[in-house]
């Protein structure tokens, strides 16, 4: 099957190309999927997809007028479909529903370490030939007291990392996993009682801006908040404010809600236009990366291999492995 991709970077080329072992006509493209960029998909039998691709009802309305009835994600959110016009359009939508959860968690514990013992200011002090400890005081992280907001595959991978640790987990999510040995508890009482609160959950209606003005003011004084799973489950103008009142201690962003067009560009040689975003790189207790969580090779293979199993399930079967539930309609 001819796969047009979209957002393609080396990366892509590299793991998909290995995956596909020339059973499918890959072709690789670089700009970023919109409604002006949707027709570049001409010709292909499917199209494959990345989280900050727009995948509206124009773009599916587009698809369909070019004979393209299979969506692949190259990821496990889908938040950027319209799956009510995907089930207009007959289209199925593929996803990656597990990769490697372990790359995210790891991540998150990366920058946990990395805000509580200052290791990003220490790097940049020690190239200049600056040796004082003065400012970079961390603290123990066995018996911090850690809320895990979403304990799906990645956060109950976060879970099992931070119990290692020696630290008190407590966690929320609409469905308790008995066997992670956590505490649950309603969310307004984990806001109040974590030292840490690290966000692992899908974005949805109910968790958009879940970290909000509200939620900050129910925190500890001084909380440290890491975000590795969808920019929009923060409100980042109310996380700026906490920075700015001492509320937020530490934040560890993976993800942020205007990312498109931002993050996997190199974009040393312009200007950030976005002021939100510069402001937040002012902070010296704030770290960003750009959504890089899921960048190891293990996962990166495991997507490939799950993306290149959906196309090729839905070329001889009609339906892929792993359906975006609610996605699937009739022609």
């Amino acid at each position: 099957m001819d796969i047009a991709v979209f957002s393609t970077k080396a990366f892509d080329r590299q793991f998909l190309t290995a995956a596909a072992a020339g059973q499918h006509e890959l072709r690789f493209l670089e700009p970023r999927l919109t409604r002006d960029t949707a027709v570049l998909a001409r010709g292909a039998g499917a199209v494959c997809a990345f989280v900050n691709d727009q995948l509206d009802a124009d773009v599916l309305a587009e698809f369909k007028s070019l004979g393209i009835h299979l969506v692949a994600l190259r990821s496990a959110g889908y938040n950027n479909v319209d799956l009510g016009a995907a089930r207009c359009h007959g289209m199925t939508i593929a996803y990656v529903p597990s990769y490697s959860p372990d790359a995210v968690a790891e991540h998150a514990l990366a920058m946990m370490m990395a805000l509580n013992r200052n290791t990003h200011r220490a790097w940049l002090r020690i190239r200049e030939g600056n040796f004082e400890l003065e400012g970079l005081l961390g603290f123990n992280m066995r018996g911090r007291c850690v809320g895990v907001i979403g304990t799906g595959r990645i956060g109950a991978a976060m879970a099992r990392i931070l119990r290692g640790m020696g630290c008190l987990v407590i966690a929320h999510d609409p469905i308790p996993d008995p066997t992670l040995g956590v505490r649950y508890l309603p969310l307004e009482e984990l806001l109040a009682a974590a030292d840490i609160l690290t966000l692992h959950c899908p974005l949805t209606p109910e968790t958009r801006h879940l970290i909000n003005p509200a939620a900050i003011a129910r925190m500890k004084p001084g909380v440290m908040l890491i975000n590795t799973s969808r920019g929009a489950i923060v409100d980042t103008p109310a996380v700026i404010a906490g920075l700015k009142s001492g509320a937020i201690g530490h934040l560890g962003l993976d993800v942020y809600e205007e990312e498109a067009g931002l993050f996997f560009e190199d974009m040393s040689d312009r200007m950030i236009t976005d002021d939100v975003f510069a402001r937040l790189l002012t902070f010296p207790n704030v770290l960003v990366t750009g959504h890089q969580g899921f960048f190891t090779r293990e996962a990166l293979t495991a997507i490939a291999e799950t993306t290149i199993g959906n196309v090729g399930a839905f070329a001889t079967t009609g339906r892929a492995l792993h359906e975006v539930p609610g996605s699937v309609g009739k022609a």
